[in-house]
């Protein structure tokens, strides 16, 4: 049939509101013409086109769940003094990890596509643009922005010649996808982040490649279910006749019923069968091949190789309210905590000087943002943490994003809190004024007076002298 024939009379139908059959293969708009990407040139040679693992839902839910987790975590900048662990202040080089990394990226896409490629590919790559900057005595480099390689555009080459700079040294190269140019990094101008699972301690190996056959088998579970939407849900049946029938007019009376019974366009629409024929439907149901049970335990399979507990696959089967928080923190200390550890260990030694470093100055992430509560519940560790002399009431107003108050700066405490050292000294007090009570009461000795009394023995006494005056008088 001639194929401008052919797309006319389409085209005629669409215009009548007669819906055209549908297509098959991609050969029917072609006029008959194979490409090498045609799904029937792909069959007869024995291949199938590939799928992409990113379009398995359980696939894409984990690395969906991962590299927001991360992301949404921000990263501070700290210094450990002598008087403990305090805020350092924002330099250049904290500002591209706290607020812009390079000028088309903010942090939370930033970290989120370095995730993204750590998990798909087992590997993610950042590449540090320095320059020397030149000053009276010396100079200094410095970290002018950051940028990420794709990861299935980067090659590690092991010099083990000492071709470049040394026998044994790491190289990165990058290909540019867009120009095809190729660009070669020490290590010390890449910041390297790779998976848990790796043999040799440089590369590491992504979920895709371990669980290749997992993920082959729901893409091929969900592939079974579209082609059952496409037909409309409809299985397959048996046709019965009485003669013989070459194999084109098998095709054409197969074509002709698949015409009115296939599709979802010909859900709820009568069959017509010939006489003499008979039409018998399989029944076949996917419930007695626990087909849907089969599903649920491979979702399951690859969700605990990422480290994705179920309900963050929203798979609530067993488990309640009190038993999701569990399972949050389960997923932080099981999953996320090597993730976060590795990220901080990588940026503090390459984004950080040795000065720096011996001044206490390091990158920690944020992870308190993953346990944000009710309001009730954050308002009573808030008070618990002021009345405790954990935390300063402007500490905690911050965390509110409430101004500071006037005297919130001083650790507030109970008056009956003592140091450590006082411990019991209470109870020693009064047990001393006990025993001061009940000892019993001594008499007082009597003293001499510390003045010396004069002496009269010698010298008479007046009443005397006033006797002898009397006595004389009566005599005369």
């Amino acid at each position: 049939m001639n194929p401008l024939r052919k797309i006319a009379d389409r085209l005629m139908n669409w215009w009548k509101g007669e819906t055209a059959p549908e297509v098959s293969d991609s050969t029917e708009l072609t006029g008959g013409v194979m490409t090498l990407n045609s799904p029937s040139f792909l069959e007869s040679m024995g291949l199938s086109r590939k799928r992409k693992t990113t379009s398995e839902v359980t696939y894409f839910t984990c690395l969906k769940m991962l590299s927001e987790t991360l992301a949404k975590m921000p990263i501070k900048y700290y210094q450990r003094t002598d008087k403990g662990i305090i805020e350092a202040e924002q330099t250049d080089t904290s500002k591209l990890l706290t607020k812009r990394p390079n000028p088309f990226m903010t942090p939370t896409v930033f970290w989120n596509t370095v995730e993204i490629n750590r998990n798909h590919y087992g590997n993610a790559y950042v590449y540090m643009r320095k320059k020397f900057i030149r000053k009276k005595y010396g100079g200094e480099v410095k970290i002018l922005d950051l940028w990420v390689m794709q990861s299935n555009c980067v090659q590690i080459v092991v010099d083990d010649a000492g071709i470049f700079a040394g026998k044994g040294r790491l190289w990165y190269v990058y290909t540019d996808p867009t120009s095809g140019s190729q660009y070669v990094f020490d290590t010390s101008e890449v910041m390297h982040f790779k998976t848990s699972f790796s043999f040799d301690g440089v590369t590491g190996l992504p979920v895709q490649q371990i669980l290749r056959d997992t993920i082959s088998g729901a893409s091929a579970s969900q592939r079974y279910m579209n082609s059952l939407y496409e037909s409309g849900l409809t299985a397959k049946a048996t046709l019965e006749y009485t003669g013989e029938l070459n194999d084109k007019a098998k095709e054409a009376l197969v074509k002709s019923f698949e015409d009115f019974g296939s599709g979802a366009r010909n859900t709820g629409k009568i069959i017509p069968v010939p006489l003499g024929m008979k039409l018998t439907p399989l029944d076949i149901k996917l419930s007695d091949s626990q087909f849907f049970e089969l599903k649920k335990y491979t979702a399951l399979q690859i969700a605990a190789a990422f480290g994705v507990k179920p309900n963050q696959i929203n798979d609530y089967s067993k488990s309640s309210y009190a038993n999701s928080e569990l399972q949050q923190l389960s997923f932080y200390v099981d999953t996320e905590l090597f993730v976060i550890k590795q990220y901080e260990e990588e940026i503090n030694y390459k984004m950080l000087t040795d000065e720096e470093q011996d001044d206490g100055f390091y990158y920690k992430y944020n992870e308190k943002v993953l346990f944000r509560t009710d309001s009730k519940t954050q308002m009573e560790y808030l008070k618990n943490g002021v009345s405790g002399s954990i935390m300063k009431p402007n500490e905690a107003r911050r965390k509110l994003d409430l101004p500071d108050g006037e005297g919130g700066d001083t650790l507030l405490a109970n008056g009956s809190i003592v140091p450590l050292t006082m411990a019991g000294a209470a109870y020693q007090k009064g047990q001393i004024e006990q025993e001061e009570t009940e000892k019993p009461e001594q008499p007082e000795e009597e003293t001499e007076p510390d003045t010396e009394q004069p002496d009269t023995t010698g010298q008479p006494d007046e009443t005397d002298e006033a006797e002898d005056e009397e006595e004389q008088e009566g005599g005369e």
